[in-house]
């Protein structure tokens, strides 16, 4: 009995550990606001904000919270550097990427009041210095990145990203590429299917995604082809597309969703496609599983402005981790 006590002594206090080193950053991050800035930052675990967000511009979509105009030189420095421990190297440096077109686009446009990169907010649910459950959100232009955060496990859906213009055809960055690798792995896949037409399942793509910033998504009509029915070559190129959307999360987290995957519907997956199937045209396509989706879209500005997005039928802003909560949860 005495060896059990101690043993659940020493996994209290590694777990209390491993949440302090998970919240060191964003305490840092908070610590560094004003009273002012922290009262425009933090908001009730379940305000209704949390499940309110676009990917348009924020003069088109007011969110919640604070933007990076509002931070000092140094707290933006904190808050990067939280924002770079909640994603991998690969999250990171495509959202950074996705952030820097505005200035792309301010200068194809002339109006640096829409396309403004300080114009990004985050917003926390919840206080990490004292709650075990709380959520927080960064999102502005073709970005959304919503976390849920419970007891040092986090969870990050819906996560949206969108690249305007994909190819930045002219100017100083004349020639960059971003999100170049779910466009180029989605065509080679939809080109190297034998059965090319099983995978296609419309000549006229939507002009958006789908789902739009639905709040909260059910499976789509199933289209396209198995990934069963699909010869190996071409299996492992939709499982690389699938990986190329989680690549953005922390590599543990990556790894534990795609054993998720793997254990529960890899050959149900479907993969979908609609438009034309060479780079320039409008394509659209969707992989969808039994507990996700990822939607790709590149209709507008002439095939050269993406959106996608992945959503967790059951997950996203953690749903199902708050679930889990609240059912073990003496103190509810």
């Amino acid at each position: 009995m005495k060896t059990k006590f101690i043993l659940f002594i020493i996994l209290f206090i590694l777990m209390s550990a491993f949440k302090t080193n998970c919240s060191e950053p964003a305490l840092s991050f908070l610590n560094s606001l004003t009273g002012e800035q922290k009262d425009k930052l933090l908001h009730a675990f379940n305000d209704d904000s949390k499940s309110e967000w676009h990917y348009f511009p924020a003069t088109m979509f007011p969110r919640a919270g604070i933007s990076l105009g509002e931070l000092n030189r140094d707290q933006k420095q904190l808050f990067f550097e939280f924002l770079h421990s909640s994603l991998s190297e690969t999250g990171y440096s495509k959202t950074k990427q996705i952030i820097s077109l505005e200035d792309v686009l301010a200068e194809i446009s002339g109006n640096s009041h829409t396309r403004d990169p300080e114009k990004y907010y985050i917003a926390f649910y919840g206080n990490p210095e004292k709650d075990s459950l709380w959520s927080w959100y960064f999102q502005g232009h073709h970005l959304s990145l919503n976390f849920a955060v419970i007891n040092g496990k986090t969870e990050i859906a819906p996560r949206f990203m969108g690249a305007n213009p994909a190819t930045v055809k002219r100017g100083k960055r004349k020639g960059t590429r971003t999100l170049f690798l779910e466009e180029d792995l989605g065509l080679q896949l939809i080109n190297s299917i034998q059965e090319k037409q099983k995978a296609i399942f419309s000549e006229h793509p939507p002009y958006d995604i789908v789902t739009r910033n639905d709040a909260e998504v059910e499976p789509l009509n199933p289209v396209g082809i198995k990934l069963k029915e699909l010869k190996k070559t071409n299996q492992e190129l939709l499982l690389n597309l699938i990986n190329e959307y989680l690549a953005i999360l922390p590599e543990e987290l990556a790894k534990e969703r795609m054993q998720k995957i793997q254990s529960e519907e890899l050959g149900e997956i479907r993969f979908g496609w609609a438009g034309g199937t060479q780079s320039g045209k409008p394509h659209y396509y969707r992989v969808q599983g039994k507990t996700f989706l990822i939607e790709f879209d590149n209709t507008q500005n002439n095939a050269n402005h993406i959106h996608s997005v992945w959503r967790d039928f059951d997950g996203d802003f953690g749903r199902n981790l708050i679930r889990e909560h609240y059912q073990h949860s003496h103190h509810h």
